[in-house]
């Protein structure tokens, strides 16, 4: 009987605390459908469509919209190149300063945003390179790197290597080995990782506030709006579309690896 009432009382605690983190996210979910003669009030008066409408045809949303959704694009792609080659080169070497380069490619996002957009404008700053989308790329590919990275390495260690010995034992090259044995062995995880890194990328502020110059993405355009209380509808229903987009490439990402211990030829 105490263990019951203590296992209900964790349940409690736990949906308390999920309760407390998501209920202003709930709020903004709520006041996107918010009437506009009750904008400010709560409970609302009244629920409607009319501000998607509203933000959907206004020029300044849909340039921040592209501009992030291409950033985000680019950004995944170089870290899905760069993440799997530098997992794919640390997996099956082991060489002198291994573990500073492991190190160096977690860094960028172990660091405060703050401190790697200063890091990189001032690269920026000495090289004579100009902040605009280029910039913005990069800066968001360095912490996107390490996501791809951390998801391709966790399944490589998981892979038999006895897989890949049989493959060119049998006569297979490296390019065959690698499509037939190791890819789909890291398809899943190649995937998640792409998702986590657009997903981070598409929501992106600090280092994006230091790398942008006067370029304005998705969430630097909601950082201006808080001194526009006027179009706070408008903001709510940007809000809860850069929630969206966000959270849904995050649990697509869960629930692609949470089985990974089941891929074959993970060794068990």
């Amino acid at each position: 009987m105490h263990s019951e009432n203590a296992s209900l009382g964790l349940r409690l605690a736990a949906w308390g605390g999920l309760l407390f983190l998501h209920f202003p996210i709930l709020i903004i979910i709520l006041y996107a459908f918010n009437t506009e003669d009750a904008a400010f009030s709560f409970p609302p008066k009244g629920l409607t469509l009319k501000w998607f409408a509203v933000a959907f045809t206004r020029p300044d949303v849909l340039e921040a919209i592209k501009l992030s959704l291409q950033v985000a694009c680019l950004a995944t792609l170089i870290a899905l190149v760069l993440g799997t080659l530098a997992s794919a080169a640390l997996y099956r070497r082991s060489f002198f300063g291994k573990e500073s380069i492991s190190l160096m490619l977690i860094l960028p996002i172990a660091l405060p945003g703050i401190i790697t957009g200063i890091a990189l404008l001032s690269a920026f700053k000495t090289l004579g390179i100009e902040p605009g989308v280029f910039t913005i790329v990069v800066g968001h590919a360095t912490f996107c790197v390490v996501i791809v990275y951390n998801n391709v390495i966790a399944r490589l260690r998981r892979t038999s290597q006895s897989l890949i010995e049989a493959s060119m034992d049998l006569g297979a090259d490296g390019w065959q080995t690698f499509r037939y044995i190791i890819l789909p062995n890291l398809g899943s995880a190649l995937l998640a990782g792409g998702m986590l890194a657009f997903a981070l990328s598409f929501d992106e502020i600090i280092v994006t506030t230091f790398t942008a110059g006067h370029e304005r993405t998705l969430p630097i355009w909601l950082l201006n709006q808080l001194s526009r209380p006027r179009d706070v509808p408008v903001t709510n229903v940007v809000a809860m579309l850069v929630m969206l987009v966000t959270m849904l490439p995050i649990l697509g990402a869960y629930y692609l690896t949470r089985g990974g211990e089941s891929v074959a030829g993970s060794g068990k």
